[in-house]
């Protein structure tokens, strides 16, 4: 007899069931493996989770119809990983298994596995290691098969794609092995090319969604199957079943790739932290700037600190000058006003190109002007057709002149005039990249101009003298860093209607910043915002750890996550209504709304007639403390309403990124 997790999508049916098994089919049928089983009259899919000789079914049981594959692929450690997941995000285990284990290929379970790795003499660079507050400690502890958890704080130009290697490295060595997660493909790249270095490349495979499936999932079983130790991969990477796990490293938790888009809506940190707790192995999370999240894990005592003295912080970072865009008046250098730089900025520049070092400059947004308002009164330029935004096309016509058209319509507006006070002025509420490289480019004459973003994102660039315009997050890397980098338009982050918006511009400044070579050796920062907002002096003293520290003390303030544990409903008011009169809620929690969906949010019933303007959400809000009966609550609430056949079940989303 065996018991079998179908991957059902509802959740009153998540849930063993029991099966009979052919004798046929009795020595394939173990724990872990793919089963097909007839299930309310039609096959489905499912996973054995235990052999059993007794049910507790008092009706009829059905048989078992097929085994898939004897390849054993939910191994005890993940399947104990999937509930923990499904439980923590109020979600079913199908959904999760749906992200962690990728579709079986035939072709490559058959084929013979290769010999697995074996990983010795690694070379460690101690010295880079101890520049950290008990780094040495940090790894002493992972050589000795311990279980360091360890919130890492990455020194500006740290090399931390070898820091990562070394981590590993030092993992595989003693016969473990070991998954680290980044972002996105670019650092995926960087990540493999350190990890193949240090420790072989038969020893390393890389798992992303970029791969085609027969090559992620041969992959995928080099982890299963212990022939890789080093595992290097994007989100969903973070459920690869390694046996023997040593540690999971997260890198740059704060990127928003790291929050899975599907049910249950897993972010990658919070699964690491899972993962670490169930299997006992050592958990990293790292980056350059730091979320209130990860400040939690390190005031509960969950995790330690791994952050280098202000000393050696201030060897290593650039000289960082603050610029509020009043200060553009004080450029007088024609070439300067041109390029809508402070004289500082252009100064800054100069001398860096001088040098023969690349000037890194960070804009918002691509494209050419992407936001158009009145130039009199600033109101926001609109289409008098579907009233959707208006922007210059991404060049200028024969003439010089460009009538402004509509971002969603496409219609031209040659006869703009602002409905608020009549005028026919414009200006561009953010210069987009194209319009910046543009400018610059008249401005620092013979000086080659590349620019990175959008879907044209430039991995590297080599050294020398160039100008490289990016938009946040597609700032290329370069061997032996930028001489200068310029942060322009910081308004258009910081004054974002998010919560995480001052978060997430320190994050994006410090990616930048961090790219920049040390004072020591000339290089400088300048970021165009006021110096008195906290975000900004904090980037000025390149204290993440204390901006993290104010961002978590502002949100315990007014009650938002990571202070507080939050479940987004979203749905029409009906489901909404019979979801919580099921839900047997904690007597702390605080029922919210109904609020509008944030800007962006992808809708639920995708692809259904439900009229969108009826889904609103609901907010619930509990004590940290609470967070695990909330999503307890919220979980059998879905499955009553589920085994109800309830039209049109609401989105649950446990914690989310954006809440409004």
């Amino acid at each position: 007899m065996a018991r079998v997790l179908p991957l059902l999508p509802l959740p009153h049916l998540d849930r063993e069931f029991d099966y009979l098994v052919p004798s046929e089919l009795s020595d394939d049928a173990q724990p872990g493996v793919r089963v097909r089983v007839r299930f309310a009259g039609r096959l489905v899919d499912g996973f054995i989770t235990e052999r059993t000789q007794t049910s507790d079914h008092g009706g009829k049981l059905g048989w078992l119809d097929r085994v898939v594959s004897a390849e054993k692929v939910l191994t005890p450690e993940i399947a104990t990983l999937v509930e923990a997941v499904a439980a923590r995000y109020a979600g079913t285990r199908a959904d999760v298994l749906r992200l962690g284990v990728p579709p079986r290929h035939a072709r490559e379970e058959a084929a013979p596995p290769p010999e697995p790795a074996t990983v010795s003499d690694v070379d460690i660079n101690q010295a880079a290691w101890e520049r950290y507050v008990h780094g040495d400690a940090f790894l002493t502890a992972l050589a000795q098969g311990r279980a360091p958890r360890a919130v890492w704080q990455a020194l500006p130009g740290e090399d931390w794609p070898t820091r990562l290697a070394e981590i590993a490295a030092i993992v595989a060595e003693s016969g473990r092995s070991a998954v680290l997660v980044v972002p996105d493909q670019k650092d995926l790249d960087r990540v493999l090319a350190a990890c193949e270095h240090l420790v072989g490349a038969s020893a390393v495979v890389g798992l992303s969604a970029g791969l085609g499936p027969t090559v992620r999932y041969r992959r995928w079983l080099a982890a299963l199957r212990g022939t890789a130790k080093v595992i290097v991969g994007t989100r969903s990477a973070v459920f690869a079943p390694t046996p023997d796990i040593g540690v999971v490293a997260v890198w740059d938790d704060g990127d928003e790739s790291h929050a899975q888009p599907r049910a249950p809506y897993p972010h990658t940190r919070e699964v690491a932290v899972l993962r670490g707790h169930g299997a006992g192995c050592a958990v990293v999370i790292g980056g350059h700037a730091r979320t209130a999240e990860a400040q939690v894990l390190v005031d509960s005592g969950w995790a330690h600190d791994l952050c280098a003295p202000r000393a050696e912080v201030r060897a290593h970072a650039p000289k960082i000058t603050a610029l509020a865009d009043s200060d553009h008046a004080l450029a007088r250098d024609p070439s300067a006003r041109a390029a809508r730089l402070p004289a500082v900025a252009f100064a800054a520049a100069r001398k860096a190109l001088a040098a023969d070092k690349p000037v890194l400059v960070q804009v918002p947004r691509r494209g050419y002007v992407p936001a158009l308002a009145c130039g009199k009164c600033r109101t926001p330029a609109r289409c008098r057709h579907c009233h959707g935004p208006l922007a210059l096309p991404s060049a200028p016509g024969a003439d010089g002149a460009a009538s402004p058209a509509c971002k969603w319509c496409g219609v031209v507006d040659a006869a703009y005039r602002c409905g608020s006070c009549g005028s026919r002025a414009l200006r561009a509420v953010v210069v987009g990249a194209g319009r910046t490289a543009e400018e610059l480019g008249r401005a620092f004459a013979g000086v080659p101009v590349r620019t990175s973003g959008g879907d044209d994102v430039l991995a590297e660039v080599p050294p020398g003298k160039s100008l490289v315009v990016a938009t946040v997050g597609a700032e290329p890397f370069v061997a032996g860093g930028y001489g200068a980098a310029l942060l322009l338009d910081g308004w258009a982050l910081l004054g974002r209607p998010d919560l995480r918006a001052a978060e997430e511009t320190m994050r994006r400044w410090l990616g930048a910043a961090t790219l920049v070579i040390p004072l020591a050796d000339g290089g400088e920062v300048v970021v165009v915002a006021d110096a008195g907002i906290p975000t900004v002096q904090a980037l000025v003293r390149w204290d993440p750890v204390a901006h993290a520290q104010s961002q978590l003390d502002e949100r315990a303030e007014v009650g938002f996550p990571p202070a507080v544990h939050m479940a987004a409903v979203d749905g029409t008011a009906l489901a909404i209504s019979e979801l919580l009169e099921a839900a047997a809620l904690p007597s702390g929690a605080e029922v919210l709304g109904p609020v509008d969906l944030p800007p962006g949010a992808r809708l639920p019933f995708a692809g259904e007639s439900v009229n969108t303007d009826d889904i609103e959400r609901m907010l619930i809000r509990v004590p940290r403390g609470d967070g695990r009966a909330l999503a307890r609550a919220l979980r059998e609430a879905q499955a009553v309403r589920g085994a109800r056949k309830g039209v049109h079940p609401p989105r649950v989303q446990i914690d989310p990124l954006h809440i409004g």
